[in-house]
């Protein structure tokens, strides 16, 4: 299990707190200092189940500054998003943990992370 995190964020703090409480065996990547290409954004995307409008942090600075609330949010706009999120990963929602099942979750509850490890353990 790998969980996305920036470590200022009090979501990702939360979510590895009850990582550790439960002896959960994970890996932490700053996303921010070790930025996910594109690759790796459509990837966790496939994922999760979910488009990068579903993920992406619209009242951050650079969401402004790039206009995102203008942008189509249709399959002819997925390029354009993703390229965004690797550009500007604060953009991307936080915490994501990828589970060892293959999927993967935005962590931003207690009950997600649970979930999460459910997935872990099956």
């Amino acid at each position: 299990m790998e969980i996305w995190i920036n470590p200022t964020c009090s979501k990702c703090r939360s979510a590895i707190s009850l990582l550790d409480a439960e002896g959960a065996d994970y890996t932490v990547r700053r996303y921010l200092e070790d930025v996910p290409g594109e690759d790796e954004i459509r990837a966790v995307l496939d994922r999760l189940g979910l488009e990068p409008w579903d993920i992406t942090r619209t009242q951050e600075a650079a969401a402004k500054e790039l206009g995102l609330k203008d942008w189509a949010r249709d399959e002819t706009a997925r390029a354009r998003w993703i390229t965004a999120l690797a550009e500007h990963p604060r953009l991307i929602q936080r915490p994501i943990i990828t589970a060892d099942d293959g999927t993967a979750i935005v962590a931003r509850s207690n009950e997600a992370v649970e979930e999460a490890l459910a997935r872990s353990k099956s």
